[in-house]
């Protein structure tokens, strides 16, 4: 095995700031026709995570111009008071955008709130609706992290139409939507999940390697096509030896940085880019691009 890093990484936050740019230039043009996008979240408190991610949200908003306003519901909020919330925001002609924290409390259905969020207005893409006009290519707003993907690729250069693609994990709102983005795009593309066997014969044959299945370091090196693209969508959390915790990928990153051609990190990678997919999908809500 070589050694040393080989891997052009795929910078994440360097390519959200360019988006990021992309979507204050849009808004300035909007606010000069009188129009200011505005981004709506539902919080039911008890999730620190999801209470810095919703802070985080509302930085990232002010930065761009867009508004954000956070209907933050008790803990003890049920299933008919968070629907309550999406429908009468629905219905809100000055709500241009809408998604919801997770988690949301125990004994309520995610999917069912989730499938009340307009079409329209769904930025997170969750709506079972926005992920099945995928398949047809219809014009929706696309699960972000999906989007986030999608936009790591092809910043490669990478040409996909006949490309082997190779998805590890096959979530609602992950692996599922990146796997038919690939197909439009082209691509000849293999899905993996829990139940795939040898799947590192499949992996090593792949010329793009998504890894989505939320399994700490899954990818090793023995895994990968030398001069692959490698995207790392996993975040998960793991104890080092001392007992430190830190954030960590479904990819083995020092390891496979020795054989890919293109790496993303984590974090650093599919993080932001998602973020920055979700302020563009805000936007989109309001001008939707021709």
């Amino acid at each position: 095995m070589q050694t040393g890093r080989t891997a052009q990484l795929v910078d994440g936050r360097a390519l959200a700031a360019t988006v990021k740019k992309d979507i204050r230039r849009r808004v300035e043009r909007m606010e000069a026709g009188g129009v200011r996008p505005s981004l709506h979240a539902i919080l039911v408190p008890g999730d620190g995570a999801a209470e810095i991610y919703a802070r985080n949200q509302a930085k990232t908003c002010a930065e761009l111009g867009i508004d954000y306003v956070l209907h933050e519901l008790l803990p003890t909020a049920r299933y008919e008071e968070i629907a309550g919330r999406v429908l009468l925001l629905n219905s809100d002609e000055a709500a241009n955008a809408i998604m919801v924290h997770l988690p949301l409390p125990d004994g309520v259905d995610t999917e069912r709130i989730q499938s009340l969020i307009a079409v329209e207005k769904d930025v997170e893409g969750v709506n079972p609706a926005n992920i099945g006009n995928i398949v047809y290519g219809r014009r929706s707003l696309v699960p972000c992290t999906a989007l986030a993907v999608m936009e790591m690729i092809e910043s490669t250069g990478v040409a996909l139409p006949g490309t082997r693609c190779v998805c590890v994990g096959a979530s609602n709102i992950v692996g599922k939507p990146v796997a038919v983005l690939l197909m439009r795009a082209e691509a000849t593309v293999i899905s993996t999940n829990v139940h795939t066997s040898d799947q590192g014969a499949l992996t090593r044959t792949a010329d793009v390697l998504v890894a989505a299945a939320g399994v700490p370091r899954l990818i090793t090196a023995d895994m990968v096509k030398p001069g692959a693209v490698v995207i790392d969508v996993g975040v998960n959390r793991v104890a080092d030896a001392d007992g430190t915790m830190r954030t960590v990928g479904d990819v083995c990153f020092d390891e496979v940085a020795e054989v890919a051609g293109h790496l993303s990190p984590v974090p650093g990678g599919v993080g932001p880019m998602t973020v920055a997919m979700m302020m563009r999908n805000t936007v989109d809500a309001v001008d939707r691009p021709e």
